[in-house]
């Protein structure tokens, strides 16, 4: 289990938390219908603040396979997290929460707060720390609830389901969606829905089969569900390679809350509606749906028609986003260095789903001189009370020193 570190005192106080071309069938195809048959079956670290003049701490960690590529955003932008902003949850727990039988966490990109009792689900890729992950070969259980509070598991289930758990999300009802966006022969490029207690509800995708047309999915990223039961999964996780291997895409689709398929939008590229790697989404009090565009670094808001209506730069090269029902935003950026988003620090920013604009900065774990601008998570999520939890992904993995880091809310904010 992590410890604390003593909290810093901070001036920003965060509202309460909780949560939360286009392409039609073609004529006389059946839409795509969900698959049914898959069976049932600590340590205390230092952090620093990073701002300009502080000498660097070294941290060693396994790096995960990066092609780099020129960015689409604006360049004359200047990173928001080095103008001193403030950090309301100061107080690190690392190493947050312990697998059972003595596992040792493997990478993840992926946490979420369950919306009925406020607890926290993650999932372990089974060991594995690559991009291959280790479900495909090792038959644990991948999917974790924890008590929010003392880190004990409340539900695990999941084993022999997945080959590269990628996306999470819980819905409105506490039932638990994964995506899983890498393949093997009879398993992989899916997406799954749980019930609280581990029941395969529903599947979209074909087990183990790869393509773009209405039924199949090619790398899915991510996965959220609309208040009305609307589906909607973010697929493509090449597209941000520097030469995306063939067939690669980039898009959003969207299915009845019955998992049939309506329409998706979206190519690789970095136009408005375009994408370069779809990592993660989020929908606000609105109803708006917002994309990590990682590859472009930008936030992308659509309406759920596929409408786009705005974009944020100030976030970063974002691998994961949490909205709470308070619409404050936040957006943890794993991946930026010198050669895909020279001068931006990893960390977790953090501002208002209303407008482009941070307000606070979690830094990152440490740097490096392999990794400059630090180690941080993938997946970001934030209970009630304000604490802010990271999943730590093959980059950051060591250095965090386990799969799940827990940012405590700082006393007077």
């Amino acid at each position: 289990m992590g410890t604390r570190r003593p909290a810093r005192p901070l001036d920003y106080r965060p509202p309460a938390h909780q949560h939360g071309s286009r392409r039609a069938p073609d004529e006389g195809a059946d839409r795509a219908r969900p698959n049914r048959e898959i069976p049932m079956t600590k340590r205390t670290r230092s952090w620093f603040l990073l701002l300009p003049g502080l000498t660097l701490a070294a941290a060693c960690a396994p790096e995960a396979a990066e092609e780099q590529e020129a960015p689409a955003a604006p360049t004359d932008i200047p990173d928001p997290a080095m103008a001193g902003l403030p950090n309301p949850a100061g107080e690190v727990m690392a190493d947050w929460v312990d697998l059972p039988d003595e596992r040792e966490w493997g990478s993840t990109a992926g946490v979420d707060v369950d919306p009925t009792d406020g607890h926290i689900w993650a999932y372990d890729r089974c060991g594995g720390v690559g991009l291959a992950g280790g479900c495909a070969e090792t038959l644990v259980d991948p999917i974790f609830k924890f008590h929010r509070e003392t880190g004990e598991i409340l539900a695990s289930f999941g084993a022999g389901l997945f080959v590269l758990p990628h996306g999470i999300h819980v819905d409105a009802d506490g039932n638990v969606w994964v995506t899983d966006s890498m393949g093997t022969v009879d398993k992989g490029h899916q997406v799954i829905k749980f019930s609280p207690e581990g029941e395969v509800l529903m599947a979209l995708g074909q087990p183990g089969r790869v393509g773009t047309e209405p039924g199949l999915f090619n790398q899915p990223c991510d996965v959220i569900t609309a208040p009305n039961g609307d589906i909607f999964v973010s697929d493509g996780h090449s597209g941000q390679n520097a030469n995306p291997p063939e067939g690669s895409t980039g898009r959003i689709i969207k299915f009845s809350p019955e998992g049939e398929y309506i329409m998706e939008w979206g190519q690789i590229g970095d136009g408005p509606g375009e994408f370069r790697t779809p990592h993660a989404l989020e929908m606000d009090s609105q109803g708006r749906l917002f994309v990590a565009d990682r590859g472009n670094h930008r936030i992308q808001i659509f309406d759920q028609e596929g409408n786009h209506l705005d974009s944020y730069y100030q976030f970063s090269r974002i691998s994961g986003l949490y909205i709470d029902a308070d619409d404050n935003l936040y957006a943890i950026d794993s991946e930026s260095n010198p050669n895909n988003h020279d001068g931006w620090m990893t960390g977790i920013r953090i501002g208002h789903a209303s407008e482009d604009r941070v307000t606070a900065f979690i830094p990152p774990h440490a740097i490096s001189e392999d990794r400059p601008y630090g180690y941080a998570g993938e997946g970001v999520a934030a209970d009630r009370d304000g604490n802010v939890y990271a999943a730590e992904g093959p980059i950051s993995l060591a250095a965090a020193g386990g799969g799940l880091t827990k940012y405590v809310r700082s006393e007077g904010n």
